[in-house]
């Protein structure tokens, strides 16, 4: 597969991302939306400049202005985006990839995110037939600031904070341009580690995923005392939770924990999560009064599923928060904000908030190499025929108290299982018998 994906685009600089291409792939956006003006970021990859400033040139020489927000973090382009009023926007980052790749993000008017069936695959078109446009009026290029503006709608999330003591791992991310100064403004004490934006990423990648990427943050919980530590990834939009203990807790919990926050002041709401979160996550939200909707797995349809439902907010296992009042994008610092919320309001510490919510036990994400995805998605849904089977995103089956999801990677050929039983006990037998299919014949 190229450099053009799911929901991006993404390579290796200079080998498949360089300014060249960027300065095509620019050419081919402008053409694609047609609109007066794009809003542009970038993060702070060693690559980003030059990329980025590739990348304008060739939107302004389509004729489409540009206003440059410069060095921000995703989320901050997405407020842009939206409360500007722009046709649309692009932003450059790899997000937690190491550090050798770089990539591009595209936007609609309001925030909307283009995916490859919504326009990626058409600016691809563009790109590989090789025209440019070379408008007889290039468009006009400004600068803006919108730090201040974009701290201010953060801030519009926080009910009652009271002082807590938090631990932030900002990676050497985006996270780090904005955090000290949003806590310059909550009663809460930061505890900063990483914060410096700084695209050779010498400490750790800032991918909050991996486990062996928060060992520093759970450290520096213990030894602060922290109430709670976050962890974000390289452009901004994405955080992992520990609790006081450092102990983990996984996106699909905090999911849980977040729908609880935003329906206590918004009763009734209509809240989103993708099909490899825990059973936990629907049971509590109708526990809260909610409702809960299934989406498939990727921003683009949960984006487009919240706006159709004006749902208040979405939740992913890959650690992305959506909520309806941020133009329904995203946004890892209003994440953080709503869990400084949470156990503003409670007397207990996160640990005891959380514990509840672990009462089922799940693999987390197995990938498989295999020759024929397709087919051993028929053969599951056939195999296991006594369960609830849908294919909202490759297979899913479900029963009362378990359930696993099977589907193909947008990116390589390979099956993603995800699976969920009460014990540990239940969970190995299940994971056992889908797995002697996926891999029978292989």
């Amino acid at each position: 597969m190229g450099i053009f994906k799911a929901y991006d685009v993404r390579g290796v600089v200079p080998e498949e991302i360089n300014e060249e291409i960027a300065y095509r792939i620019g050419n081919a956006f402008a053409r694609f939306l047609r609109v007066e003006t794009i809003v542009t970021g970038r993060d702070m990859r060693l690559s980003s400049p030059g990329i980025a400033s590739a990348a304008r040139r060739g939107i302004l020489q389509a004729g489409v202005d540009v206003v440059d927000i410069g060095l921000c973090s995703t989320p901050a382009l997405y407020f842009a985006d939206g409360k500007g009023g722009y046709g649309g926007a692009l932003m450059v980052t790899a997000s937690h990839n190491p550090a050798r790749y770089n990539g591009l993000k595209f936007c609609r008017e309001d925030a909307i995110p283009l995916s490859y069936e919504t326009g990626i695959e058409e600016i691809e078109e563009i790109f590989r037939r090789g025209e440019i446009r070379r408008a007889d009026r290039p468009g006009r290029e400004t600068r803006r600031d919108i730090t201040g503006e974009y701290l201010e709608h953060i801030l519009k999330f926080s009910q009652y904070i009271r002082p807590l003591t938090v631990a932030v791992d900002a990676g050497n991310g985006m996270a780090g341009k904005y955090l000290p100064l949003l806590f310059d403004r909550l009663p809460c004490r930061l505890v900063p580690l990483y914060l410096d934006p700084d695209g050779s990423f010498p400490h750790h990648e800032a991918d909050p995923l991996k486990e062996e990427n928060l060992a520093d943050l759970k450290k520096l919980v213990a030894e602060s005392g922290a109430d709670l530590g976050a962890a974000f990834d390289g452009d901004g939009d994405r955080v992992a939770f520990v609790d006081e203990r450092g102990r983990t807790i996984s996106n699909d919990l905090t999911t849980a924990l977040i729908s609880r926050e935003s329906l206590d002041r918004w009763p009734g709401s209509t809240v989103i999560y993708d099909l490899r979160s825990s059973l936990v996550v629907p049971e509590e939200i109708e526990k809260a009064g909610g409702k809960a909707l299934e989406s498939r797995v990727g921003h683009s349809y949960i984006k487009a599923l919240m706006r159709g439902e004006n749902a208040v907010f979405g939740g992913e296992l890959s650690g992305h928060y959506y909520f309806r009042d941020n133009f329904f994008a995203d946004n890892a610092l209003v994440a953080l904000v709503k869990m400084l919320n949470l156990v503003s309001s409670r007397s207990e510490p996160l640990s005891r908030i959380v514990e509840p919510l672990r009462r089922y036990s799940a693999t987390g994400e197995i990938n498989f190499p295999v020759d024929d995805p397709d087919g051993k998605i028929e053969a599951l849904a056939e195999e296991f025929s006594d369960g609830e089977v849908y294919f909202l995103d490759g297979v899913s089956v479900r029963w009362p108290d378990r359930w696993f999801n099977v589907r193909k990677s947008n990116t390589e050929p390979l099956l993603r299982l995800n699976l969920e039983a009460p014990s540990e006990s239940e969970r190995d037998e299940l994971r056992r018998k889908v797995e002697s299919v996926i891999l029978g014949g292989e």
